[in-house]
Formats: structure tokens, sequence, C-alpha cells
């Protein structure tokens, strides 16, 4: 449930604290006054695209907050997404600064819009003034049919067992297509990866390789030049070692004369062991250094069979082994396709997967078709269309991404006329009714705590809005409900009301909005009866459809 909506700084709004009850709620004002505006800032908070324009003239961004209990469902999910917050209320707020970059965060934590999506499919659900246009799509005539009859999760992997059929069929396609030309790459390939496996080569022995081959080929330097420093350390008399040791030992006398110079011999001392060990090591290492012809053979044929393969490659050395790997993944696929008789058997038990999932949800639209249709037709009769009809109608299709049959809503306004696509048969008025009716049975069907209609009631007037207003009244008995309308019997229907106006401040236009009180909702009924000029008549009248809930 909805609990609070706090906005700052949004399109009309410079500053607005809202706090909602469960129950019917309903959103009032004039013409342009900013009452959709209400449910924008909503759609922001719930992961609704951000742009620059929402910020309100002259402020730095928009920001808007909104609270919510928490559901059962919706812990789950912030737990699996690390942002519970371990109380009893979800806080979902958005930042959107002037130059349209947008900031989430769940309980205070940064979240992606993605998130705020999903943490609000849990939350709430929302119908727009225009949704009745969308019914004469057939593509929405069947979505509402599998929301209706809870097939939502079948159809989606029907449509992916469709997709996996359709690419399987393709690949069966291109496989005999193309056939002789995958049979060349093939061979190119197999001739590729047959070089390349023969070479026997990583990455990583190229570079040992270049220094095995560079130190045996200057193995004679190396061992002369070792040998050469050894003899420049160690020579008696004109050797560095012997020259440190006798600056060591005249230092050390002039130490006992005077203290100060310590760290200087024990500078002294430390270049002594370091030239006596650089020595010792110098002396192991030309010792070790092999003069080997054999071996330089070797290393220099490995460098001249790696850079043939490389250059016939055309590729550098380093990369012989990527490419082995790149050849030896298209060979595999290709191999896969020239076999067309198992992949002629992975497509059709992609197809009888297919089918399956397209029977079982054939089966529930079947099912779903006749109860909503009893559903909608039971509605249009309390909607000032009796002796109407409603159906959805299945009718067998070739296969596809959608289920083996399409779905057409159909209506019959009024006795004795037959059954017609909704497009060709419903007036403005009659879709508006009939568009109200879907939607307030698939609201009864969905999980969300919070439902919203904005201006779904559009086209509607006189005894019906008094129904109209009645219905929401009665779904508000078990859900949070929030409508903005312009009927009064619809706002007359409701348990809480919200007035919106707009005013000018400092020259810029602002939206306010006020919870009213039972005489303030009297005044606002009686403006929604009669316009500018209100009389005690038509006050009288909305205290009375105030006092009979309608």
């Amino acid at each position: 449930m909805l609990l609070s909506l706090s906005i700052r700084d949004f399109v009309l709004v410079d500053c607005l604290d809202l706090e909602f009850n469960a129950g019917f709620s309903v959103l009032t004002g004039e013409t342009g006054a900013g009452k959709s505006i209400m449910l924008d800032a909503l759609q922001l908070a719930l992961g609704e695209r951000a742009e620059s324009g929402v910020v309100r003239d002259g402020a730095e961004r928009a920001e808007v907050a909104a609270a919510f209990a928490v559901t059962a469902e919706l812990t789950t999910w912030l737990t699996e997404n690390g942002l519970d917050s371990g109380e009893d209320e979800l806080l979902l707020r958005r930042v959107v600064d002037a130059g349209g970059r947008s900031r989430a965060f769940i309980n205070g934590r940064p979240a992606t819009q993605s998130q705020l999506k999903e943490a609000g499919e849990f939350l709430v659900d929302i119908h727009g003034q225009h949704a009745h246009y969308s019914l004469l799509r057939p593509g929405v005539q069947r979505q509402m049919l599998d929301a209706y009859s809870g097939s939502e999760t079948l159809a989606v992997q029907m449509a992916e067992a469709f997709r996996a059929w359709q690419k399987l069929e393709k690949a069966c396609t291109e496989a005999e297509r193309h056939a002789t030309e995958a049979a060349a790459e093939r061979e190119r390939l197999q001739w590729q990866v047959d070089e390349l496996v023969a070479l026997d080569f990583r990455a990583d022995d190229w570079l040992a390789l270049q220094d095995d081959h560079r130190r045996l080929a200057h193995a004679a330097e190396l061992i002369q030049g070792a040998q050469q420093i050894v003899s420049a350390l160690e020579e008696e008399g004109q050797g560095a070692i012997g020259q440190l040791q006798s600056a060591r030992n005249r230092l050390t006398d002039m130490v006992g004369i005077d203290p100060a110079l310590k760290p200087a011999l024990e500078m002294l001392d430390s270049s002594l062991i370091q030239a006596e060990e650089a020595a010792r090591e110098l002396g192991h290492y030309a010792e070790r250094v092999e003069l080997d012809p054999d071996l330089l053979d070797q290393a220099e044929a490995r460098l001249a069979q790696v850079n043939d393969a490389a250059r016939k490659f055309r590729a550098r050395p380093e990369e012989l082994p990527v490419l082995l790997n790149e050849a030896s993944v298209r060979l595999t696929e290709l191999e896969r396709l020239a076999d067309s008789e198992g992949l002629r058997k992975a497509a059709d038990k992609a197809r009888g997967e297919y089918e399956k999932h397209a029977a079982g949800l054939s089966a529930k639209r079947k099912k779903g078709a006749a109860s909503l249709a009893k559903s909608v037709s039971q509605a249009m009769q309390q909607l000032s269309m009796q002796g109407g009809s409603f159906a959805a109608v299945l009718e067998p299709c070739a296969p596809e991404a959608g289920g083996l049959e399409t779905v057409e809503f159909q209506v019959s306004p009024h006795a004795g006329q037959g059954l017609k696509p909704l497009a060709k048969t419903a007036s403005g008025g009659e879709l508006s009714r009939i568009g109200l009716a879907l939607q307030t049975i698939l609201s009864q069907i969905s999980g969300a705590p919070t439902l919203i209609f904005d201006e779904v009631d559009s086209g509607i007037g006189g005894g019906v809005a008094e129904i109209v207003g009645r219905m929401l009244a009665e779904l508000g008995q078990t859900r949070q409900v929030l409508c903005v309308t312009h009927l009064p019997q619809v706002a007359a229907s409701a348990a809480h009301h919200f007035q919106v106006s707009k005013e000018t401040v400092a020259g810029q236009a602002r939206s306010r909005v006020q919870a009213l009180d039972e005489n303030q909702r009297v005044g606002e009924i009686a403006r929604m009866l009669g316009g500018v000029k209100i009389t005690d008549t038509t006050r009288r009248h909305a205290e009375e459809m105030l006092g009979s809930g309608a």
C-alpha cells in the first residue's frame, strides 16, 4: 500500500508531502490544475524514464520519494537484491537533475532504474486514461486474456520455444543452401587446426623461447664478461674488493679517533659484502652458462618454425593460440551444421516443445475466454448496456510466437445485435465503459496492493458514472484504489478526497494538493456539479451525493 508521496521541484510542484490511507481515494480539480502530475511523479519513483523537462523551471533538480508498506513477496525480492532494510516500510526515491541525469535509491541505497521498475511491479498497477484505446489492438487483447487466465508465464515460455525452434529451422535451411561453401570452409579450418595443433605453441612459450635463444646465441660473450668482472673485483692488489678492504681498515682506525665516522664505516662494510657476493654469483654464472651449439640450433629452428606459422596465418606469433581456439570453435559449429540429420532432429524436438507449450496455452485461453466473456457481459449490464454481451473469440492461425490462435474481442452493445469486432461496433462511450469493466476485472486478479486509475471514466456520465463509482468503492474494500476523476458521482463514492489546484506565485504557476474534510468535500463536489457559480441547490445536491455514497 502507498503510504506517502513527497515531491520537490517536479514540473509545477515546488514542495508537496501527501499521506494516503487504505480504501478508495480520488484526486479532483480543474482541468490543467495538475492532477495527473501527481501520478507522473509517482511513476518516476516507480522507475519510469526520466527527462530533464520534469525539473521545475529555475530549480537544479527534481526529487520524488514514495513510501510503501512491504509485502512478503517484495521482502524476498529485496533480500535477494541486497536492498532489504529490515523495516516494514519501503522507500523508493528518484532524483533528476536539470541536465536529465537520473539517480535512483531503494531504502537509501543506490539502485538502478530497472530495479525500481521491478520493485514497482510488486506494489502498483496503473491504468491510464487512454488505456481503452489500446483495446483495439489484437496484441493487447491477447495479452489481457493471458493475464486474466493466468497464462503470462506460459506465454513467455511458448514464445521462447518458438524462437528456439525457428532458429534451428533457419540453421537447417542455411546448412542446405550453403553446403558446398561450408564444406570448403571446414576443409580450410581443419587444415588450419591441424597445423596449429602440430605446432604445439602457447603464448607464454614465445617470451621464454626468445630469452633462451638470446642467451645461447651470446653464451661466449656472457661467460667472458662474467669472468672479466670477477677478475676486476678479485685481482690481487688491484682488485676492487682488495681496495675496499684497505679503505675499510683505514676507516676503522679513524673511527677510533672520531666515532662520528661510524655510519660511513657501516656503509663501506655493506659495499664490501655486496661486492664479494657479486663476485661469487658471477663466478657461479660463468660456470653454468652453456656453450652448446646443438641447443642453439634447436632454439633457432623453433623460432623459425613459429615465425613461419605466423607468416602463413598472417598473425603475430603470440596470437597463434587465439587463432587456434577461434578456428576450433568455428569448426565445431560447422560440423554441427553439416549434420543435417542431427539438425533436423533438433528442430523437430524444438517444434515439439513449442507445440506442447502452445497446446497448454490454448487450453487455458479457451477456459479464460469463456470466464472473461461472462464477467465482462455481467459488468456491461451494470454499465447501462442491458442485453449487451462480450466475447473473446479465438481463431486458429499458423504457429507463431503468440501461439496457435489469434484473440479478438467482440461485443454486442445491445440486445438483438450480433457480436462484432470491438473496433467496429462500440461507440466512444461504450468503448470507455467496456474498457473500464475489463480493467476493473483484471485489477481484481492483479497481485499489486495499490491500483491507480487515471481518468479511466472519460466518456462516461449520468447514472453510469454512479455505478462506476460504486464499482471502484467495492474494489477499495480489499485494495488501495487511487483515481483521478472529473466525475462528481465517482468522487462522491470515495472514502478519501484530495483536491488539486493551481495558483500563481511570483509569476510562476504552482500546483497544490489538499486533503479535504467533509465540509470541503461538499464544496468540491458542488463545484464539479455546478461549475464556476455554486448555488445552495448544488451544495444540497453534493451533500445528498456524499450522504448516499454516490
